[in-house]
């Protein structure tokens, strides 16, 4: 039969085995000590608790991420959108994030889906849509505001989706379809106008060099006789028009002059 001492030790023995806890690296440990917490969490690696003088809270320190279930929203300009988002945390002091609040992963899923709302409605639809990255970042500063005090930092906010109404849809096509048809008239436009300017200046320098007008209607036989066509246009020279015209009237008018 074994002695009392020998079955003390024992048990002291199973108890010490029982007190060893084994942290990862991204692990760390909130004592509470008799109720108290301690000021500094344990981990990682090999540590000890004494239970029931000890309790043992484990926090991950790895980036958790946090999906925003879809929200409805209306924006500033009465537009209702339906909208969803990812969020992306990391525990900092994970004695705060046990003592300060119940279930920090719960309190930061709400409070991001509060801030999600109240955000896009100071926002017009156009801004939600075009900046994207300025409401992302806006988002993760009101977040980490908020949770900084429960030793929880946002870390990145991202906008996934934002599902718009069928008839929104359709003016926002309308609308961009109207926007490439403005563009195109103005670049038509400027063509235009570059090109008469370009005009102005040929004329200008054909009326001070008239052979190069001659030499231009050369350039264009040839351009016109590389193509092997059967048809070969002659441009007639507008002087000798005006001047075939000038003598035709001048010949009209003669005969009426004779016969007053």
């Amino acid at each position: 039969m074994f002695d009392l001492s020998t079955i003390a030790i024992v048990v002291v023995v199973l108890y010490l085995l029982s007190s060893i806890k084994i942290l990862r690296e991204y692990e760390r440990a909130v004592i509470f000590r008799l109720g108290r917490v301690l000021t500094t969490p344990k981990g990682p690696g090999v540590i000890l608790v004494f239970a029931p003088i000890d309790r043992m809270v484990k926090v991950s320190l790895r980036v958790d991420t946090l999906e925003v279930p879809p929200q409805d929203v209306v924006t500033r300009d009465n537009v209702t959108v339906k909208v969803n988002a990812v969020v992306y945390f990391r525990v900092l002091e994970p004695r705060l994030a046990i003592i300060e609040v119940t279930n920090f992963i719960y309190a930061t899923s709400q409070l991001a889906q509060t801030t999600l709302r109240s955000v896009l409605g100071e926002m017009e639809l156009d801004e939600l849509l075009s900046q994207r990255e300025k409401v992302n970042v806006r988002l993760q500063s009101i977040l980490d505001q908020h949770t900084s005090p429960w030793g929880v930092k946002v870390t990145m906010v991202e906008v996934k989706q934002v599902d718009l109404p069928e008839q929104m849809i359709r003016a926002i096509g309308r609308q961009a379809e109207a926007e490439r048809e403005r563009r195109a008239k103005i670049i038509h436009a400027e063509g235009e106008y570059t090109a008469s300017e370009k005009l102005g200046m040929a004329a200008a320098v054909i009326e001070k060099e008239p052979i190069a007008l001659q030499l231009r209607y050369l350039q264009t036989l040839v351009e016109i006789g590389t193509e092997k066509n059967t048809t070969i246009i002659f441009p007639f020279p507008i002087d000798m028009v005006s001047a075939l015209t000038k003598a035709l009237n001048k010949y009209g008018d003669g005969p009426k002059q004779d016969a007053k």
